[in-house]
This record gives C-alpha cells, structure tokens and sequence, in this order.
C-alpha cells in the first residue's frame, strides 16, 4: 500500500514540476514577445519622432520663405488693384488698333500682361493674347519672348509644352545654347507635324514658301540693297547655316528702310518656280523700326564655285554651337547678291516654326552660281519647307 502511495505522491509531483516549467517556459515565451512588441514601438515612436522633426524643419523653411514672398505678393495684388477698372487696357488696346502694319510680338506679350492683371488668368482673352504672343515671337532671336508667353499660358492652367531652353533661362537667368531639337525636317517633328505645337503653321492661310508660277500681277515696288562690310558671324543652329549681320545694311522697299539681321541657307531651294526647286537658296532676312518683315531671296543655281560660299562654308561650325565671329575675316552680304534685282513677290511668313505671318517675299529672278562640291558640304542634307497652298493670294513681278 505505501509502496502505491509514494509511486502515485511521485507521479502527482512529476506533474506539479512539469505544469511549473511549462507555466514559466509560457511566462518567459509570453514576456519575451511581449518585450519584442515593446522594442519595436519603440524603434517606431524613434522613426516616428525622426519624421515629425523632418516634417517641422520642412515647416520652418516654408514660413520663412513664405516670409520673404510676402512683401512681393503685396506689391502684387496693389499692382492688380491698380488696373482693375480696365482704363490702361482700354487705352492700351485703343493703341494697338491705331497702330498701321502688324503687331509686334512685344507688344502683343504686353496686352496679354494688361489682360491677365485686368481680367485674370482664366479669361480667353488673355490666354489669346498670349497665344497669339507665342505665335508670332521670331524663333531665331526672341527666345525671352517665347518663353515669357509659354510660362504666362502655363500660369493661366494652359497644357503647353515649354521648351527646355525655357527651364533653362529660368533656372540660370540666361539661355543656353540649343541642345534640344524642338522641330526637325524629318520624323515625328517634321514639317507635316509642325501645326501641332505651333498653330500657325497648320491654320495659316499665308504660309510660305510658294510655288512660284504665273500669270503674275505686275508688281511696282523698287528694291535697292545697300549692304556693307563687316565681320563674318557665323552660327549652326542645328538647322541650317547662319550668318548674323552687324547694323548698317539696308533694304529699301519704295520709301521704307528695312534692316538686314541674318542670312541663311536652304537646301534645296524652298521657292520652287514652275514646280522646280533650285540646288539652293540664301534667305536674307530684314526688319523695319515699326516691326514688320521682308525676306530677300537669292536662288543659287548648281554651276561655278562661289567664293563668298567658300568663305562661309571654310569658317562655319560644323555641328551645332553658338555664334563664332571669324577674327581677321571681313565678309561683304552683297557679294551674294545678283546685280539684277527683278524679283518675284508675294506675302507669306516665316518658313520655319512658329510660322509667323505678315512677312514679305522678294525672291530674285537671277540666280547665283554654287558649286556641286559646296551643295554636297552643306552639313543639311535637306533642311526645306515644303510649298505652301497659295490660298488665293496673288503673285507679284517685276
């Protein structure tokens, strides 16, 4: 009986030890993950207090710079306040109307500014104004002009692709040269493609160039070219050959003087006559003080070697760059002009994007010998505008 006894007093203390070390193993198991837990909240309240810091610098910073913008948005809203009865824009729009020729890009960017402070950013009138900015800036030379109209079109919640040389004179107050080919002759941004970020290139009725073919009307305008000396400035600007024109060259029209700022090259020639393109064409490109524009065209025929296009060619970049200016190089524009100046003449526009109208084509009937050689080293193997429907509009002659 005792011997019983002892055996079922051990087995009841076998179980009493096993249930206090699996009781305590539980207690170490469930304390050890609960220390866990309280790890992780911890390193989590750690990450958490990191963030909130962050987010509180982050907060500071934009006070202070909402501190310093202050002052300029007061100015701001006092230089609104001031146009708001709409007077100056009156004024100024009466202005404009008195005006005789075509607006200038500059003082349509100026409306679109009267408009947006007069009426705001979401008026159509001021988006308008500024399209119509942006329609008519000269690609060539008014790069500020371009990029003040996209970003004002932006401001105003317009979708407008902005060019990277845009970004780029806003971010360093300068322009860089042009890295970036928003238009091409060729792909997705050729010619056939161009309507779809510059609208005039698309819906001009005036565009240019044009099949040059008869009957003509009889045309009595008087041209004399008055071109002088001076050092050669040459650019590629990625699509064609340019030389920059120091002032003092003139074309006179009649009574009116127009400055010569460029000449550049096409190839093939961009005016066809009678369906047939030349080898080449030389575009000199003139402004008058009061805005408008007249382009002299010099076809160049496939015959002798030219040596004013030897000069040119032997001193031009041969990729794309800024403008070099050929030390000890004078060049004469003249010596690329023909001695007879009949002419064919009609009103077109900017043969390359944006395509601005209101420009005046004089396209010389006597062309000028360029060697076969100098065609082929001509770094553009086709850099021509297709012709341009004529819409009705009449061709003049000389």
């Amino acid at each position: 009986m005792k011997k019983y006894l002892r055996l079922i007093l051990e087995i009841v203390l076998g179980l009493l030890l096993a249930g206090a070390l699996a009781f305590g193993y539980w207690s170490y198991a469930g304390k050890s993950h609960a220390l866990k837990e309280a790890s992780e909240l911890a390193e989590g309240k750690d990450e958490a207090s990191e963030e909130a810091k962050k987010l509180q610098d982050e907060l500071e910073e934009a006070k202070a710079k909402l501190a310093e913008l202050a002052p300029a948005a007061a100015q701001l809203e006092a230089l609104k306040g001031s146009f708001e009865n709409g007077v100056v824009l009156q004024d100024y729009e009466a202005f404009i109307k008195s005006l005789k020729g075509p607006i200038t890009n500059e003082r349509q960017l100026g409306l679109g500014a009267l408009r947006m402070l007069t009426k705001g950013a979401d008026d159509p009138d001021t988006v308008s104004a500024f399209q119509k900015a942006l329609e008519m800036a000269e690609w060539s030379s008014r790069l500020k002009s371009i990029c003040a109209a996209q970003q004002a079109l932006v401001a105003a919640g317009q979708k407008v692709k902005v060019l990277a040389d845009c970004a780029a004179e806003k971010e360093a107050g300068h322009s860089k040269a042009h890295k970036h080919v928003h238009w091409d002759y060729a792909g997705d941004m050729g010619p056939e493609n161009w309507g779809d970020e510059f609208p005039t290139c698309a819906k001009g009725q005036k565009q240019a160039p044009l099949n040059i073919t008869g009957p003509f009307e009889k045309s009595k305008d008087a041209l004399v070219v008055t071109y002088k000396e001076g050092p050669l400035k040459v650019l590629n600007n990625g699509h064609t050959i340019q030389v920059n024109v120091e002032p003092g060259s003139t074309l006179k029209i009649n009574k009116d003087t127009y400055n010569l700022l460029q000449f550049h090259f096409h190839r093939p020639s961009e005016e066809q006559i009678d369906g047939k393109p030349m080898a080449m064409v030389a575009h000199f490109v003139h402004k008058s003080d009061d805005g408008k524009l007249a382009v002299l065209g010099v076809l160049l025929n496939e015959g002798k070697d030219n040596d004013a296009i030897k000069t040119i060619w032997d001193n031009a970049p041969k990729s794309e760059g800024p403008e070099v200016v050929v030390d000890k190089v004078r060049f004469n524009p003249q010596s690329l002009v023909p001695a007879a100046l009949s002419f064919y003449t009609y009103e077109g526009s900017l043969t390359t994007p944006p395509c601005t109208e209101g420009v005046n084509f004089y396209i010389l009937k006597t062309p000028v010998d360029i060697g076969k050689k100098q065609v082929s080293d001509f770094p553009f193997k086709r850099n021509a505008r297709p012709v341009q429907p004529l819409n009705g509009r009449k061709i003049g002659a000389s």
